[in-house]
């Protein structure tokens, strides 16, 4: 593999790592303050479906994407509401807004769009588009080494750079302010935060709140860039992939970030592998698909089992805070 090709590599790889790191970051906010979040995979399909709507109906990206976050923040308000206020499981509640998404989306886009749940392609005016292109040809004159970064780090879109500028956003959120202080804490002892004066179920309402935000931005990206248009069940697990990026990366935005590289990798890789000659000692032939577009879910099942039990989590995560009398 020369320069060039490795920097291809790597650039897909960071495109297709977007969305997982996206979602991941959600899920290290809201499971910081004690909520765990199974229900990622339903908020990133329905802001994913709110925003392949809304900009087929309008032709705006500005609504198609405040259209991903009201929904991506109204999933996140009623998961709060089930878990925080009510105090329900929230292992079930995730699940059921997942599931939910997974019915409801492709119910509206059948009344709506009458093209199979699918949603009508968007056109090219809204999608995301590199803010500069590089073109291979013109990186020749470059030194070695620096024509394979520029191909890697070049020709992304807005959000792939801004995905990755949350990675700092939330570490300095959470790390580096009185808020994530507090966010965190709550996710820890909640009842030392409750003795301080400070809401518990407020800070949850907001890390759940920031949660979708993300998420939604997850979906959006889906629908804007690495496809045209919205498919049922789009997100193929991704909401999932990302929990265990999160769980991976100990719950921690730079071991998040690592992760999902590391699943973004795997994806280009995947996407490269397509077609390639298996190697004459385990038969000739070409690779199965089928083993190839397993890998990523594959790792999933192997970083869960290796690092669930040996990872530490937030110590009240899971727990409805009841005051005491």
């Amino acid at each position: 593999m020369d320069e060039l090709q490795l920097g291809a590599l790597v650039a897909s790889s960071l495109r297709m790592a977007t969305p997982l790191l996206l979602c991941a970051l959600a899920g290290v906010v809201s499971e910081r303050a004690g909520v765990i979040d199974l229900g990622l995979e339903g908020k990133m399909l329905m802001a994913a479906f709110a925003a392949g709507a809304a900009g087929a109906s309008s032709g705006s990206f500005a609504i198609a994407l405040a259209a991903a976050l009201v929904v991506g923040v109204a999933m996140s308000m009623l998961h709060g509401w089930g878990c925080v206020t009510h105090r329900g499981d929230q292992v079930v509640m995730g699940m059921a807004l997942t599931l939910t998404a997974a019915g409801l989306s492709v119910v509206l886009g059948l009344a709506w769009f009458k093209l199979g749940g699918q949603t009508p392609p968007l056109p090219d005016a809204l999608r995301l588009r590199p803010l500069w292109a590089v073109d291979p040809a013109a990186l020749q004159g470059l030194p070695t080494g620096l024509r394979g970064l520029a191909l890697a780090l070049g020709s992304h879109n807005a959000l792939v750079y801004g995905g990755f500028a949350a990675v700092a956003g939330v570490w300095w959120l959470l790390y580096r302010t009185r808020f994530g202080l507090r966010l965190r804490a709550t996710g820890e002892n909640p009842a030392m935060v409750d003795a301080a004066g400070v809401s518990v179920a407020g800070m949850r309402y907001a890390a759940l709140a920031l949660n979708g935000v993300l998420a939604a931005l997850a979906g959006l990206y889906l629908v804007m860039a690495l496809n045209a248009s919205f498919s049922p069940n789009m997100t193929a697990g991704r909401g999932y992939m990302a929990l265990a990026a999160m769980i991976f990366g100990k719950w921690h935005p730079v071991g998040a970030l690592a992760a999902c590289l590391l699943f973004g990798f795997l994806d280009a890789s995947a996407i490269q592998l397509q077609g390639a000659a298996l190697p004459t000692w385990l038969g000739g032939g070409e690779v199965p698909v089928q083993a190839i577009q397993a890998l990523p879910y594959v790792l999933t099942v192997v970083l869960l089992a290796g690092f669930i039990g040996r990872s530490r989590a937030p110590a009240a995560l899971g727990r409805p805070y009841v005051k005491a009398r």
